[in-house]
């Protein structure tokens, strides 16, 4: 079996390089049978689309997401420089 800092690494690559979510700001801890993810994305599907890519990329591992949806929307109101 992989070391669990290894699998984490090619997990983060499958996670960047995979066209469905490209992301770059996720988390990914290999632990035991467990994987976490920790970050933030702007949507509740990328969230779920994350999930899906580790399941195709480790099918044997147990995935804890704890990704936290922020919304990237524009600002709202005016900034108010001083």
């Amino acid at each position: 079996m992989e070391s669990e800092q290894y699998l984490a690494a090619n997990l983060r690559r499958a996670v960047a390089e995979d066209p469905r979510t490209a992301e770059l700001g996720i988390r990914i801890t290999v632990r035991g049978d467990n994987v976490m993810l920790s970050g933030d994305v702007a949507c509740a599907d990328r969230r779920a689309v994350l999930e899906e890519v580790l399941h195709e990329a480790a099918p044997q591992l147990k995935i804890l997401n704890d990704v936290r949806v922020t919304p990237a929307g524009e600002p709202e109101g005016e900034e108010d420089l001083r």
